[in-house]
């Protein structure tokens, strides 16, 4: 499976195939040169190279490590069981191991964050700690502490050299795909997208089906079918607007948020748009606590249709 996906497949080994602006590439570069790793937070959003970078780090300085998704294993049992089991045996490399916390902002913050700051201590002369997350305020301060926290931000003047350079690792990936492709588009999809490369490829590997990209792409169904989902709450449709979120429940919701937010303006009457702003906001921030992101993006919804007025 991960050979059919790009973003596995083309995915940078090394700490200098990753793009990024230079400062961060040579922070990380610093610490290979180095040999000694420490515990760290990468932060910023989605789709920057947080993990790419974590998997590199492990594998240029041949360390073992355990990869864990916090949306998926949010839980304290995945500490007492997983974490514990790997931090606490010898490593067969030699050395210490590491421990990769993909998206750990998701960890429960009352029971699973508490926790893993003493594991930390626990296992520091065995293991290292990396957590990625896109939202650093969602990760508790005591961890903050104990991790060298190195934010994945792209300035104006960073992201024309940064997409030029993704647009090179495009042509390369679809050359070796025998797809043909329109360099223009790629251009204005990567513009579209960035800095989020992950997105960007995803779109390009999903469009490609048909052996060619073309401006087509640039008209993503996502975005044709946010208009369905706008009229339905403008219609106050509900049987209509939970088939939607049923449909579209593998987007992530804080983009479905976000489109909400983008086509307001076209569908809601000025006077209410501060109260849909209030309501996406709210709804955003439960999305991390939630069980459900489902029900938590229907629960949203329903709310708009009651307490927004449409044109």
């Amino acid at each position: 499976m991960d050979d059919f996906l790009w973003v596995e497949k083309y995915r940078p080994q090394k700490i200098s195939d990753t793009i990024l602006p230079k400062s961060i590439k040579k922070t990380f570069g610093d610490i290979v040169k180095g040999g000694d790793l420490h515990n760290m937070l990468l932060t910023g959003t989605a789709g920057t190279g947080k993990t790419t970078i974590a998997k590199a780090l492990c594998n240029e300085l041949d360390l073992d490590y355990l990869l864990i998704n916090g949306s998926e294993e949010s839980g304290i049992d995945t500490l007492r069981n997983k974490i514990k089991k790997f931090a606490s045996s010898v490593s067969l490399q030699g050395g210490y191991k590491v421990v990769i916390l993909d998206e750990a902002d998701y960890l429960n913050p009352q029971s699973t964050q508490p926790a893993l700051r003493g594991f930390i201590e626990e296992f520091s002369a065995n293991c290292r700690f990396i957590l990625t997350c896109n939202f650093k305020n969602r990760i508790i301060e005591p961890l903050h502490s104990r991790c060298s926290v190195i934010e994945f931000n792209m300035s104006k003047k960073d992201s024309g050299v940064l997409c030029g350079e993704m647009l090179k690792r495009i042509q390369f990936i679809l050359d070796s795909e025998d797809v043909t492709y329109d360099v223009p588009v790629i251009a204005e999809l990567i513009m579209k997208h960035m800095p989020d490369w992950r997105r960007v490829l995803n779109e390009l590997q999903r469009y490609s089906v048909s052996g060619i990209i073309d401006t087509g792409i640039l008209v993503t169904l996502s975005e044709v079918s946010v208009n369905e989902l706008m009229k339905s709450l403008q219609r106050k449709d509900f049987k209509k607007m939970r088939q939607w979120v049923a449909d579209n429940i593998d987007t992530e919701p804080a983009a479905v948020f976000r489109k909400i937010y983008d086509n307001m303006s076209e569908y809601a009457e000025p006077q209410s748009i501060p109260q849909l702003v209030l309501i996406l906001a709210d709804y955003q921030y439960k999305n991390a606590f939630v069980a459900d992101h489902e029900l938590n993006i229907v629960a949203c919804c329903t709310e708009i249709m009651a307490g927004v007025k449409f044109k």
